[in-house]
C-alpha cells in the first residue's frame, strides 16, 4: 500500500483543526478503498499562540496516522511548507490549509492525475475570488501579471498552495535551502509536469485569515526580489533616463542664455525637480537595498525553522519513561 503524506501548516487554527480532520478522514477512507493508498497527516504548528498544538495532540492520541512538528516560534507559512516536505514519509505529498479552503474531495482526482496520467504534480487554482475585498483581488491579479513578465518562473494566477507532488519533486524543492522562500515561484522554477485543477473560492470553515494586506504586500515583494532581477534593471534605466533629461536641459539653458540673453530663473520649479530626482534616487536605493538585505540574510545561513517539539520526540520520551528503550534492558521492575 502506498502512502500519501498530507502536510498541513497551522497557525492559530484551534477551531479548524478538528473540523478539517473529520473531513479528511472521510476522503482518506475513499482513497484506501479505491486507490489502495493510506495517509499520514502531518501538522506543522507554526508557533501558534492558541490551543492549536493541544488539538493536534488530542488527534494524535486517538489516531497514530497523525504526526506533528511544532516550531519554537512563528517562522511563517513558507518555512512550515518546507518543514512538512522535509519530514514527510509518503510516496506522494500534498500540502493544504487547515481552514478547508482547500477541498479534500479533490484528492482522489489529484492522485489519479499523478498515478494514471503521468503528471509529477497536481496543482489547484481558484477561478473566482468570491468573498475577497475587491481591492485585494485587484492587487493580486496585478501581482501575478507583473511577476510573470519580470521573471522566468511560471506562476499561475489564482494558484493555491494546495498541491500534490511525487517524492522526487518534493526532494527537488527540499534541495533548495534558501532562507527567503517563495514557494509558488519555486514550483514554477523547478519545472516538472503539472496538471491544474480549477475550483471556485471556498470560505474558511472557522477562524479568521492571518494574511493582512500589508503581509501580502511584503510577500509579493519577496516573490519579485527572489525570482527576478528586473527591478535592478529598472533602477539602472531610471538613472540613464534622468541623466539624459538633465543633459538636454543643460543644453537648452545654455542656448537660451546665448541666443535670447534670458537669465536663468525659476527657483520653485528647480526645487520640485530636485525633490523628484531625490525621490527617484531613494527609490532606486531602496531596490538595491532589498536585494542587499536578502543577500545578507542568505549569507548568515540560519536554519529555515527550529522545531521545539515533534510527535516522534514525545513517543521517544514516553518509551524512555516506561523503560522501553530500544537496545537496552528494561531495568524497571514490575
Amino acid at each position: 500500500m502506498e502512502l500519501l503524506s498530507v502536510v498541513v501548516p497551522a497557525y492559530n487554527e484551534q477551531e479548524s483543526v478538528p473540523i478539517f480532520y473529520g473531513e479528511l478522514v472521510k476522503t482518506a477512507e475513499k482513497l484506501k478503498a479505491e486507490d489502495n493508498i493510506d495517509i499520514e497527516l502531518l501538522f506543522i504548528d507554526d508557533g501558534s499562540k492558541d490551543n492549536t498544538l493541544e488539538e493536534i495532540m488530542k488527534l494524535r492520541q486517538s489516531d497514530k496516522r497523525v504526526r506533528y512538528v511544532s516550531f519554537s516560534r512563528n517562522f511563517g507559512k513558507e518555512a512550515a511548507i518546507f518543514a512538512g516536505l522535509e519530514n514527510s514519509r509518503g510516496d506522494y505529498i500534498v500540502t493544504m490549509d487547515a481552514d478547508l479552503q482547500d477541498p479534500p474531495a479533490l484528492l482522489p482526482q489529484m492522485i489519479e492525475a499523478i498515478k494514471k496520467e503521468g503528471f509529477d504534480s497536481a496543482a489547484t487554482r481558484r477561478v473566482t475570488r468570491k468573498g475577497e475585498p475587491p481591492v485585494r483581488s485587484f492587487f493580486a491579479r496585478c501581482f501575478y501579471k507583473l511577476i510573470n513578465r519580470m521573471s522566468n518562473a511560471d506562476i499561475v494566477d489564482g494558484a493555491r498552495d494546495y498541491r500534490m507532488m511525487t517524492k522526487k519533486m518534493a526532494d527537488a524543492i527540499i534541495s533548495m535551502k534558501e532562507y527567503n522562500r517563495f514557494t509558488k515561484g519555486i514550483y514554477g522554477w523547478i519545472g516538472f509536469k503539472t496538471r491544474w485543477f480549477e475550483y471556485e473560492n471556498v470560505e474558511r470553515v472557522a477562524g479568521e485569515t492571518k494574511w493582512s494586506f500589508w503581509k501580502l504586500f511584503r510577500y509579493a515583494i519577496d516573490g519579485i526580489v527572489g525570482f527576478s532581477t528586473a527591478p535592478l534593471s529598472i533602477a539602472t534605466y531610471f538613472g540613464i533616463f534622468m541623466a539624459f533629461v538633465a543633459f538636454i536641459l543643460i543644453i537648452f539653458i545654455i542656448v537660451k542664455k546665448l541666443v535670447f540673453g534670458d537669465p536663468t530663473s525659476g527657483w520653485s520649479s528647480m526645487v520640485c525637480i530636485l525633490l523628484m530626482l531625490s525621490g527617484i534616487q531613494m527609490f532606486c536605493m531602496g531596490i538595491v537595498g532589498q536585494y542587499l538585505s536578502k543577500t545578507y540574510l542568505e549569507t548568515k545561513r540560519r536554519p529555515i525553522y527550529i522545531a521545539a517539539k515533534t510527535s516522534e520526540d514525545e513517543e521517544a520520551r514516553d518509551r524512555t519513561a516506561s523503560g522501553d528503550i530500544p537496545g537496552k534492558t528494561n531495568l524497571i521492575k514490575e
